[in-house]
């Protein structure tokens, strides 16, 4: 049986498709967050000269790096309440990819660390500078500086996996993209926007990312 395209039975879903991006890009950005203080707190562990910081920061990065996305949001959302741990979908997803996120942001971060002159950090020392005010007022606002391209790059990761968001139930792009492929029957229709949506979407952060580190470069 030959298959026609036909486009006119998805528009109507096309607000729905919209607000479930909305809510894919609020997952990712929230995740983002939770993950740079994540990260950025074993990103100090990792070069600290304390053994146990620097091991366990190397522990979390290898565990979570190790332990797909998917297996982690099934961990939080079914095994977690078992432990008197009551998150809803939302919560339980956000909290999951937090967690991945920091994972990858903690070597990101360690790097921009890394990377900044030990002279520089000598001499808010040498002024008086407590060491929790060198980190503040020196080593986070250069760090951000030089690691603003991987961020973006790890902000995109994040939402495109915000699509294993629906093997929970949430009411995401993906989600509602597989919902209207059963009401429907137009599986070339749905995939081929919900991917051009993707795809936009993406194009877009990268391009409003890019205006910023443009900003922010030094002449």
């Amino acid at each position: 049986m030959a298959y026609f395209i036909n486009f006119g039975l998805i528009w109507k879903y096309i607000p729905e498709f919209l607000q479930g991006l909305g809510l894919g890009l609020v997952l990712a950005a929230i995740s983002l967050f939770f993950g740079m203080i994540v990260g950025i707190l074993l990103a100090f562990c990792a070069i600290s000269k304390n053994k146990f910081a620097h091991r366990f920061a190397s522990g979390y990065v290898t565990v979570l790096r190790n332990i797909p996305l998917l297996v982690l949001t099934f961990f939080c959302y079914f095994g977690l309440p078992d432990a008197g741990i009551m998150l809803s979908k939302n919560a339980s997803f956000v909290f999951a990819l937090s967690l991945y996120a920091g994972a990858y942001l903690t070597e990101v971060f360690r790097a921009g660390l890394k990377s900044i002159s030990p002279g520089i950090v000598e001499a808010g020392a040498a002024i008086g500078l407590r060491k929790y005010q060198v980190m503040l007022s020196i080593q986070l606002p250069i760090m951000f500086r030089n690691v603003l391209p991987s961020l973006s790059n790890n902000f995109i990761s994040l939402f495109k996996d915000t699509s294993l968001a629906s093997s929970i139930t949430i009411v995401e792009l993906t989600y509602l993209a597989r919902k209207v492929n059963t009401i429907t029957f137009r599986v070339i229709e749905v995939w081929l926007i919900v991917g051009l949506m993707y795809m936009v979407t993406c194009y877009l952060i990268a391009f409003l990312l890019r205006l910023i580190e443009r900003r922010l470069q030094i002449k």
